[in-house]
């Protein structure tokens, strides 16, 4: 009976071995991406890790080893552990083994060649004639209980130039206990889809978001991936990839045909795709082809990288009109590898930098952002009016108002009491700390302004400094909606403690058409501007705490102008200005204009003005509150004439202005970006300096390269100096490219920017213009540097360096350091 019990003993523990069950996920060892479908060898036996890289084992025997091997790595060689029940295999580059090129015309790229050939009848977006259906979509900002320790740690809170200083963190537990009751936020929409041969229109039918009376506009027209899964480029967090079906795709990224299974009765082959550079924020996943249309009839999209996003399309088959036509969308935004914090959809979720991957310290890095669409009362190629075809979004007034009872509808079988909880604890939340009321605030302040009952006060006017007034402090405010919607004043005034001179305007405007938001308007000013620059119209305001270029400025005019004007975004994606204007001109300065013999020291200019910015790219919608660009595509496009009316109210020279700017800016997943600024004006007639060209100078004309520090401008030439050069037709290119930022220290994160700038000119009539001496530019100006900003508090140095043509003969006057500053306003 002994050894029986004893044989017994050693059956039951020699079971519980065999029945041991491990876990583990397989990823690149530098990028730390998963690695899909490598082959994995345990006890002499062979299989494969998903497309995710993940894997299970039963373990019955803790001395054998676990093999991974995938082309390009070097074998992996892991012994299990019996109390490791999760495990993370990590394999290194063979850069010794060349890759296998899979470009070729034949097995599974023959499949995805078709694929792309079929797109165009397979696309519902192209394939069909018409389609409509209403889409119910659903967001929340949430995290799983479960991930988050409880537990209450010991801190180390960093302090300059002091000891660290030790505290009691609680953030884990507080977090958990919240996330158990309730989402952190969360927002839904109806919305009818509609498409009509060229035409698309979305129309939102009912909206309500957590703490909110009314909703955030921006939000509606907020495109976090691609709908089509045939649309390219492919976007992600509004940033483009290039679409692995795309005829492009085929040369980025490798294929792999896994096996064939059944979609809705139907054979569809299963291909996995890769980057063929595994190291890129390309994307990765999962395509289900119909092995007779090869259409796609289900994909995963995976993006591995600051942050981690998964997305998953379904479809149902149509069978009268051989379309896969879409069923669900889901989509998830979780914290990556980043090295800095990172901020998306306005920073209501926020991820914070952590150099430990495996496990992250910071209870928020669990939350995720989460997405579900669901297309509901379908109809396809039935006859479809499309009302206001020139806004892809408009939010009707009645979308507002929709009662809880409507929302009912949507609600799953499974009650979500955390989804209920959200927006009545939101909801109380929000108007104890007056949420909507502060983002109401963060849009006035954004653009300039602060709200004092009917008055928004112009946070410009209230402070400024330039050499020639010296500190000029004013006041300035226009009148609000809670006066009228229909009406509005501007007006400001202000005093230069130098040349101890008034200024003052007045604008009084009358809105003629809500949705077009035309307004028209008259002005008067008395004020001094900056001689030779050219202001476009259309160029939207932003908030700045000072302007850095005019403080080193002496060189300015006297202007009393008349002006009426009509400002409107009548025309689709543009936005445009139409004035006439009668300005008295008194330089304020030493010069003489000489036109036909005759000389002025100040004289009269009546010109028309008509000005438009094309934004061709860019998205608008439509709302109670006028239009919107809720997608800010690049390129852009200025473009504005100037002319001078011949005997109008005693207007002295005749001559033409023609200017125009574009502006290109290329976002990157890996939160890098590269602009380009082209900017280019020609002057024809008697045109005198103040409104000639001078393309934007910032430096002084002093010897010390110490004297000449001062605040770098945006977009300035930060090595030319102030009335150096004078053009009456000039081109000028700006390049910039902006890294990440790198963790230093304590607060200490700059972000680098190389920039490259150059500008080409001439000046055919200089004999004109005497008193103030100049040089032209038809050798061009070329000026390159390292911008080195947002070090400490906003704060940050530039260096750039002059060379070519107009390089100057001593090495230091080439040199110009500045100070940079950036304000985070944090909306």
């Amino acid at each position: 009976m002994k050894y029986f019990w004893l044989f017994l003993c050693f059956f039951i523990t020699t079971s519980f071995v065999a029945q041991t069950k491990i876990k583990g996920q397989i990823i690149d060892f530098d990028t730390k991406v998963p690695i899909a479908f490598a082959t994995i060898t345990y006890n002499n036996t062979k299989f494969n890790a998903d497309w995710e890289g993940k894997f299970s084992v039963n373990v019955n025997d803790f001395k054998v080893p676990i093999k991974v091997n995938f082309k390009g790595y070097y074998e992996k060689i892991t012994y299990p552990e019996p109390k490791v029940a999760n495990i993370t295999i990590k394999l290194v580059n063979d850069l010794n083994e060349k890759k296998a090129e899979i470009y070729t015309e034949n097995g599974v790229n023959n499949i995805i060649k078709k694929v792309i050939e079929n797109r165009k009848s397979n696309d519902p977006e192209k394939g069909l004639s018409s389609f409509q259906y209403k889409n119910y979509e659903y967001l929340q900002v949430t995290a799983n209980p479960d991930s988050i320790s409880s537990k209450i740690d010991t801190i180390y809170k960093k302090r300059f130039l002091r000891k660290p200083l030790m505290k009691l963190d609680s953030t884990n537990y507080k977090f958990k206990k919240f996330s158990e009751k309730q989402h952190l936020y969360q927002t839904e929409k109806v919305n009818l889809i509609q498409r009509n041969h060229s035409q698309y229109k979305e129309t939102v039918l009912a909206t309500r978001m957590a703490g909110f009376k009314q909703p955030v506009y921006e939000y509606l027209g907020l495109k976090l991936i691609s709908y089509s899964v045939y649309e390219n480029p492919f976007e992600i967090l509004e940033i483009p990839v290039q679409n692995p079906i795309s005829n492009f795709g085929r040369k980025l990224y490798n294929y792999k045909l896994i096996d064939t299974v059944k979609i809705d009765g139907r054979n569809a082959y299963r291909i996995y795709f890769e980057p063929k550079k595994l190291n890129t924020n390309r994307l990765r996943g999962l395509l289900y082809i119909d092995t007779i249309n090869f259409a796609i009839c289900k994909a995963y999209f995976r993006i591995y990288g600051v942050v981690n996003i998964n997305a998953t399309y379904t479809f149902d088959y149509r069978k009268d009109i051989d379309i896969w036509f879409p069923k669900n969308r889901k989509f998830k935004v979780s914290k990556g590898n980043n090295y800095e914090d990172i901020k998306i959809l306005g920073g209501t979720i926020k991820f914070s930098s952590d150099l430990d991957l495996t496990e992250s310290k910071n209870a928020t890095d669990q939350a995720y952002v989460s997405i579900e669409s669901t297309p509901f009362d379908i109809e396809i190629n039935k006859p479809i009016s499309i009302s206001k075809p020139r806004v892809k979004i408009e939010v009707p007034k009645s979308s507002l108002e929709q009662e809880s009872d409507y929302w009912n509808v949507f609600k799953k079988d499974t009650i979500d009491k955390r989804k209920l909880r959200t927006y009545t604890s939101i909801d109380s939340l929000s108007l104890s700390e007056k949420i909507e009321h502060k983002l109401f605030l963060g849009r006035k302040i954004i653009n300039g302004y602060f709200p004092v009952s009917i008055f928004d006060i112009d946070l410009r006017s209230i402070a400024k400094y330039n050499n020639f007034e010296g500190f000029r402090l004013g006041i300035g405010a226009v009148t609000n909606s809670k006066l009228s919607e229909k009406y509005k004043v501007a007006f400001y005034g202000a005093y230069g403690l130098m040349d101890e001179e008034f200024k003052f305007g007045i604008t009084p405007s009358y809105l003629v058409h809500n949705n077009s938001e035309t307004w028209v308007s008259a002005s008067y000013t008395d004020d001094i501007s900056e001689i030779a620059q050219t202001n476009f119209l259309t160029d939207s305001r932003r908030f700045k705490i000072y302007d850095p270029r005019p403080i080193n400025i002496s060189t300015f005019y006297n202007n009393k102008m008349s002006s009426a004007f009509i400002e409107s975004k009548f025309l689709p994606k543009t936005s445009s200005y139409f004035g006439i204007s009668h300005n008295q001109i008194q330089p304020l300065f030493d010069y003489t204009f000489i036109n036909d013999g005759k000389s002025y020291t100040d004289y009269t200019i009546t010109a028309v003005q008509l000005a438009f910015q094309w934004n061709p790219f860019s998205n608008y919608m439509q709302t109670p509150v006028g239009k919107i660009e809720y997608e800010k595509r690049h390129p852009k496009f200025s473009i504005q004439y100037t002319q001078s009316l011949p005997n109008i109210l005693e207007n002295d020279f005749v001559f033409s202005k023609l200017d125009f700017k574009t502006y290109y800016e290329l976002p990157y997943l890996s939160g890098q970006k590269s602009s380009i600024l082209l900017q280019t004006g020609i002057a024809f007639g008697d045109v005198p300096i103040t409104h000639l060209y001078s393309i934007v100078p910032n430096n002084l004309n002093r010897d010390a390269i110490l004297q000449r520090i001062t605040f770098a401008g945006k977009n300035s030439f930060e090595t030319m100096y102030f009335n150096e050069f004078f053009s009456n037709k000039y081109a000028s290119l700006q390049l910039k490219h902006t890294f990440n930022k790198i963790r230093l220290g304590y607060k200490i994160n700059p972000e680098f920017t190389v920039v490259t700038r150059m500008a080409v000119g001439s000046n055919n009539k200089n004999n004109q213009h005497i008193g103030i001496g100049y040089k032209t530019l038809e050798d061009g100006f070329f000026e390159s540097g390292i911008e080195c900003n947002k070090i400490f508090k906003g704060f940050g140095l530039v260096a750039f360096y002059r060379y070519g043509p107009n390089q100057l003969p001593n090495f230091d006057d080439n040199i110009a350091i500045k100070v940079s500053y950036y304000l985070d306003l944090g909306f």
